[in-house]
């Protein structure tokens, strides 16, 4: 279903506090990873989409309570394909920072083999663009070249908001599974990463993720890296920063950051997330005020984001990320919504819509930012879970002039 043009390598690597390791080639195993903007009933609203995952991400009792999340179909995300079972079935599968379960059968049905044995357990998970309910099964799954037998992962038995996509592979942190078995809501369920580690085939429990700026509807141009980080992936050293201990983002992949806009400050330092199953980057109200003031944007009535001119985007300055010592700028070309897409969210193919939206609270919350897709299509990200914390580097990207 998706193009498998490039592709992925997880690599068994020890990797330092502040810079990135010797990397090795030739690894057997490979995992293709593609982006697809799912069109299919017409113009997405991302915006909404977002929005309602801010909601869910926010609030923990949202997560569980499956029908009661508003639901807008997923639209946008990385997929994976995944091998269940032996002989396996094959799943695509969003990859997801923000949650931890792994689950299969929103489109393609599960398929029981020699392999698959049924806990009995109930599970339940939503994720503001959807949810998924059904039961807890082990099973072998293969990724690229590996198996990774007895894992844990929920087969759905109803779900809703991922059209064309088979579940969610998860690479939260574990304890967001917490809850999500029914009967037994104190339970975590190891995650992939978790028992790629326990078993043995990778030797430090991190991911590592590479994406390239999409300017297309369907393209593979990440990278998904268990155990390791690759060369091409980042330019110059990986800093990392520690898991925020602000409730709620501590939760998540959390960190704590300022955000200024060219030399205004518009977000003081505070605690927000690192998430792959967000598109865009959002902000806390106050500062995305600040932020449609000194950009001189519009909002958009088609696709809700802020639309500026030629005139504004000339004099657009840099959107910094100043996290610890280090400082990661958004370019003014960086802060653009692909053009070539305008259509696909059902605006006009010659704006400029900028990707910085309101996350819908003031700051002070806990939960003052995401640092979703358009952030991470420039930075190179690395989520260590024995160490809680989070890395970042510059990619060939950074600076890239693709809008």
């Amino acid at each position: 279903m998706f193009p498998a043009a490039s592709l992925l390598t997880i690599i068994p690597l020890a990797l330092s506090i502040t810079a990135s390791p010797v990397e090795v080639v030739n690894s057997p195993i490979t995992l293709p990873i593609a982006r697809r903007l799912n069109v299919s009933n017409g113009a997405i609203n991302l915006l909404q989409q977002d929005r309602h995952r801010m909601a869910t991400l926010k609030d923990p009792t949202l997560r569980r309570s499956g029908h009661s999340t508003p639901v807008t179909n997923a639209g946008n995300g990385y997929l994976i394909a995944v091998g269940v079972g032996s002989p396996p079935t094959t799943y695509n599968l969003i990859i997801d920072t923000g949650s931890s379960n792994t689950w299969v059968g929103a489109t393609t049905g599960y398929v029981a083999t020699t392999t698959s044995v049924n806990t009995g357990q109930s599970v339940l998970v939503s994720y503001g663009s959807g949810y998924f309910a059904g039961t807890e099964y082990t099973d072998t799954l293969t990724l690229g070249g590996i198996t990774i037998p007895n894992q844990s992962i929920g087969v759905a038995a109803d779900s809703s908001g991922f059209p064309g996509v088979d579940g969610i592979l998860g690479i939260g942190p574990v304890d967001l599974t917490a809850g999500t078995l029914v009967d037994e809501p104190s339970t975590t369920i190891p995650t992939v990463t978790d028992t790629l580690h326990s078993q043995g085939t990778i030797h430090h429990e991190f991911v590592s993720i590479s994406f390239e700026p999409t300017t297309s509807m369907e393209v593979t141009n990440g990278k998904l890296t268990f155990g390791g980080t690759i060369a091409d992936g980042h330019v110059g050293p990986i800093t990392y920063y520690p898991i925020t201990q602000t409730n709620p983002s501590s939760t998540y992949w959390g960190i704590d950051q300022s955000i200024s806009y060219g030399s205004t400050t518009i977000l003081s330092s505070t605690a927000g997330i690192v998430d792959t199953g967000t598109t865009f980057i959002n902000i806390a109200t106050d500062a995305f005020d600040q932020y449609q003031s000194l950009t001189g944007g519009i909002l958009d009535a088609a696709t809700g984001l802020l639309s500026i001119s030629s005139t504004q985007y000339g004099a657009l300055q840099n959107l910094n990320f100043n996290i610890g010592s280090e400082t990661y700028a958004l370019t003014p070309n960086g802060q653009l919504w692909p053009r070539v897409l305008n259509t696909a969210l059902g605006g006009s193919s010659n704006a400029l819509y900028l990707v910085v939206t309101d996350i819908g609270t003031p700051s002070g919350q806990g939960f003052d930012f995401v640092n979703g897709y358009a952030f991470l299509e420039r930075f190179y990200s690395v989520y260590d879970v024995s160490h809680s914390r989070v890395g970042f580097a510059k990619t060939p990207y950074t600076d890239a002039t693709t809008n």
